[in-house]
Parts: C-alpha cells; sequence; structure tokens
C-alpha cells in the first residue's frame, strides 16, 4: 500500500468537499465587509506609524501578536476511525504516510507567521529601541522556534496521558513564549545561547513520558477537531453539513445549564445551553471577547476605540450565528420532549443573551481607557446595544424561514 498517495487522496477528498462552499464567501457581506475593514486598518496603520505615541510598548506588542502564531501547532492528517483497523498492520511504515501531514503544519502556519512579521515590522524598525535586530534574523529564529515547537507538539500526540499531554502542552508554552522574548529584549548572543539551552532541556523532557508508537486514537481526535473547525467557519456563510466537533469538559460552567426548569418547554433550551457550553465555540467567543477588550481599551474613548467595539460585536455575532447548525442533522426530538418550533426561538435567544453580555463586557475597557469623551463612550454602548437587537431581527426573520422549509 502507497501511504503517501493515500494521504494524498484523503486530503483532496476533503477539500473536494469544502472548495464548493467558497463562492459562497465571496458573494456574502460579511467578506466585503472584511475588505473594507483591511483598507481603513491600513491607512490607520500608516498614519499611526508615522505618529508613534511616546512610550508605545512596542516588544510588548510583537510578543503578544507572534507570540501565539510561533507557539500553535496543529496537523491534518485525514485520519479516519476505521484506520485502527485497516491501517494498524502497516503501522511500522506510517511514517511515510504522517510525513506529509507534518510538513504542511509547518508550512502553512509559517507562511501566516512570516505576513504577521511583515505587518508589525515597519512599528518595530521605527521605534527606538534599544536592543534591534535585522529582518533575516528574526526570520530565521522564528523558523527555529516554529519547528521546535511543531516537534513539541507532535510528540505529545504520542503521549499515552491525558494529563501528561497537558503538561508538557504548558511546558512547550512556557519555553517558546520565553525564547521569543529572549530574541526581543537581549542581544544576538545571549539569545542564542538561552535559545540553545532552553531548547536542549526541553527536548530531553520529552523523552521522559511513556508515547505510543503511532497515537491512532490522539490523531482521529484530532483530525475531527480540525474538520469540525474548517465547517464550522464555513457555517458563518452558507449551510454545511455538520461535522463532529470536540466535546471540552467544562464542570464550572455546567450551572448554567442546570438552572433551567426541568420542563418540555425548557427541553432544547437545556440541550442548546449544554453543547455551547461544551463545544469549542466558547472558547473561540472568549478568545475573541479577550482580544477585543486589550483593544478597545487600548484605543479608549475614541472614534477608532469605538468603531472597534462594534466591530468585535458584529464578529462575535458572526460566530454565534453557527448555532443555528447545532443539532440540525441529528434526531434530537427523537429522544428529547422538543416543542414544535422551539428551536429557532430558543437559538435567537441563547445568541442574543450571549452577545449582550460580550457588549457589555467590551464596552467597559473604555471606560478605563484614554480619550475621555463621553460621547464616545455612551453613543458606543448605545450603538452596540442598537446592533445586537439589529442582529436579533436579522436572526430571527432568517432562521425562522430556514425552519419553515
Amino acid at each position: 500500500m502507497k501511504l503517501q498517495e493515500l494521504y494524498r487522496q484523503r486530503k483532496s477528498s476533503f477539500w473536494s468537499k469544502v472548495l464548493p462552499f467558497v463562492p459562497y464567501i465571496f458573494q456574502s457581506g460579511v467578506a466585503v465587509l472584511f475588505l473594507l475593514l483591511l483598507i481603513a486598518f491600513s491607512a490607520w496603520y500608516t498614519a499611526f506609524l508615522q505618529n508613534l505615541p511616546p512610550g508605545l510598548p512596542v516588544l510588548w506588542i510583537l510578543l503578544i501578536l507572534l507570540g501565539p502564531l510561533t507557539v500553535y501547532s496543529s496537523f491534518r492528517t485525514y485520519m479516519q476511525p476505521a484506520d485502527v483497523i485497516f491501517l494498524l498492520p502497516q503501522e511500522a511504515g506510517m511514517s511515510e504516510y504522517l510525513k506529509p501531514a507534518f510538513r504542511n503544519g509547518i508550512v502553512y502556519k509559517l507562511i501566516g507567521l512570516y505576513i504577521l512579521l511583515l505587518t508589525v515590522w515597519p512599528l518595530y524598525i521605527r521605534s527606538d529601541l534599544e536592543v534591534r535586530h535585522p529582518l533575516w534574523l528574526i526570520v530565521s529564529v522564528l523558523f527555529v522556534l516554529k519547528l521546535l515547537s511543531a516537534y513539541g507538539a507532535w510528540q505529545e500526540l504520542r503521549i499515552s496521558t491525558a494529563r501528561a499531554r497537558m503538561g508538557y502542552r504548558l511546558l512547550r508554552w512556557s519555553f517558546l513564549w520565553l525564547m521569543l522574548a529572549a530574541w526581543l529584549w537581549q542581544p544576538a548572543w545571549k539569545s542564542a545561547l538561552f535559545t540553545v539551552l532552553v531548547g536542549i532541556n526541553y527536548v530531553l523532557a520529552l523523552r521522559f513520558p511513556m508515547k505510543h508508537n503511532v497515537p491512532w486514537e490522539n490523531l482521529i481526535a484530532a483530525e475531527k477537531s480540525g474538520a469540525a473547525r474548517v465547517m464550522l467557519l464555513l457555517g458563518w456563510f452558507v449551510d454545511v453539513p455538520a461535522e463532529g466537533q470536540k466535546v471540552i469538559r467544562r464542570r464550572w460552567l455546567s450551572a448554567f445549564g442546570n438552572r433551567i426548569p426541568w420542563s418540555r418547554a425548557g427541553a432544547y433550551r437545556y440541550l442548546l445551553t449544554k453543547t455551547f457550553i461544551r463545544s469549542e465555540l466558547l472558547g473561540i467567543i472568549a478568545r475573541l471577547t479577550l482580544l477585543g477588550m486589550l483593544i478597545v481599551g487600548w484605543n479608549g474613548q475614541t472614534w477608532l476605540g469605538a468603531a472597534i467595539y462594534l466591530f468585535f460585536i458584529f464578529l462575535a455575532g458572526t460566530q454565534l450565528s453557527a448555532l443555528r447548525h447545532v443539532h440540525s442533522d441529528t434526531p434530537a426530538d427523537a429522544y428529547y420532549p422538543i416543542p414544535v418550533g422551539s428551536r429557532p426561538k430558543e437559538i435567537v435567544n441563547l445568541a442574543t443573551r450571549v452577545l449582550s453580555g460580550i457588549a457589555v463586557v467590551l464596552w467597559i475597557p473604555m471606560i478605563f481607557g484614554p480619550g475621555g469623551n463621553l460621547t464616545y463612550l455612551i453613543g458606543s454602548l448605545a450603538v452596540g446595544i442598537v446592533l445586537v437587537v439589529g442582529l436579533r431581527s436579522t436572526w430571527k426573520r432568517k432562521w425562522r424561514e430556514e425552519e419553515e422549509e
């Protein structure tokens, strides 16, 4: 069996299901809005570079922006549950199948990382820093750190216990952020020495935990999660077939679902709330909200802060629109006493409540931000509430029509 050919066939099969939906992305209003915002950001960024505020924490900005993309690593293996049986005899030669997945997992993320680096590089060279490295050196450093992170992430998949995987994931994020910070703040020779010492110790530490030769179950679960993220992204623009998503235990949030009255009228509300709490969508919303709070608070009570505030509300609303695909193709009404017509109503109510909370949380940093303009402060919240109400009306009309069809 030619394992590399099998990998290429599976990759082609998956993306042949995704590519037909791509034209809908370009036809949607979200894509046009993103293009307009990109143009507006380019104009603002150019003006910002020409008048850099004194005392701007450039190095911290670079660390926050470059750090996650440098450390984050994932791999699309396109493995299927049946591989545990049918590919098990090929376990000794599975490296032939997995090498393209490892290589692609590095190349595509490096492209995004270098695009971000070129975007923030003018900010780096225009700032008054004591230590400044040439572009070729930073590019080389990010390449080495990305390779080290990818190697660590791959070894984490092979670790046999979930607790050890979590511990080594935390170790990888800590070490890589420290190495990147060293290259931003310290001279080249000190940073190189620190990177070599920490890197060697990290690689040696990866040899201690017990590992599978081929982590079948972990690779299959990671592939399901990766495919679900792609479908979740497409779900913003068009109805797509649902994919199995990763279930995340969040026991500290279970009380939100347990407070729902145990009745037939609240059956789908209970099911939807529990699903949202345990889904990756909640993590995406939380990270997006934290990023929005940071950027909104930085710009404060200005027209730009207000525009960014409204933009992040719209982004969160776009993410929450994926709730309409939850249990859309599962026979939930066969084992839950769900009243007829309650599904779109409960989806709209949950999305509205979550978005209203996000609008308030995003607005709080504006109170403490610079500017001192009460018009922008109060007006932003008012327009944000109007935007939430407008999105609710749009969802209510659109999703009710979809249910009727």
